[in-house]
């Protein structure tokens, strides 16, 4: 990246508790071909993941988080910090690999987009995921349709690309899984077309340490209603 010219993608990386995945996470996203900030959020983490990330303190912005404040709340707290033409978060557990982060970003730095997911169900659903998360993940598609009368095939992806800017308007007020229902309300209600991209998922196991869980469902639905008519 040259002297004075803002980041063609800001990578925001909500943690908790990763040792085993962040050093490798981070070093993907430092190896793209493209030119990247990477802001950290800790949030709260209680095993070695705060050391890992002290030996990354020249290379990426880390913001900590002392008491848990959730995935949205992380996001909400880095995106002041983001100066990327394009802002997208990265898991910090490997289930997205990074490498595809540049095809997601590559639509909004042409102007082709403003808003790019990556789907993980544009040839079905994955192998591997939860029977309880299919389920749910479907019906989240079709209350967008209902409710918003869009077409999207995958609303809860982790991978959602942005033009920084218009995250901003957007006035988050997401703390936890909340973020991603927040965002596509918000991006129809802005008269965005969300344009979404096949991409490639591992899904991992709750004994693995999955946070999300099916029972984070009626927050997606109401945050998905509330935003169709509320003010922001």
């Amino acid at each position: 990246m040259r002297q004075g010219l803002s980041p063609e993608v800001t990578v925001l990386v909500p943690v908790l508790n990763e040792e085993d995945t962040i050093a490798e996470v981070l070093d993907r996203v430092l190896a793209l071909p493209i030119s990247v900030q990477i802001i950290v959020v800790d949030d709260g983490s209680t095993d070695r993941t705060p050391q890992i990330l002290e030996g990354y303190a020249d290379r990426v912005l880390i913001l900590r988080n002392e008491k848990r404040g959730g995935k949205g709340n992380a996001i909400r707290k880095a995106l002041p910090f983001a100066e990327g033409v394009t802002t997208i978060v990265q898991d910090a557990d490997l289930e997205y690999a990074p490498e595809q982060i540049p095809t997601l970003v590559q639509p909004i730095l042409d102007g082709k987009a403003n808003v790019v997911y990556g789907s993980r169900f544009s040839q079905g659903l994955p192998k591997g995921m939860a029977l309880p998360n299919k389920v749910v993940n479907v019906l989240l598609a079709w209350a967008v349709r209902l409710l918003y009368f869009r077409h999207v095939t995958d609303e809860a992806t982790c991978y959602k690309a942005f033009r920084t800017d218009l995250l901003r308007r957007m006035n988050l007020q997401c703390q936890r899984f909340e973020f991603c229902p927040e965002v596509t309300a918000k991006s129809i209600r802005l008269g965005e077309r969300i344009m979404e991209v096949p991409i490639d998922y591992v899904p991992r196991s709750k004994a693995a340490g999955k946070k999300i869980r099916w029972t984070d469902a009626p927050d997606a639905f109401w945050t998905l209603f509330k935003h169709r008519f509320g003010k922001f």
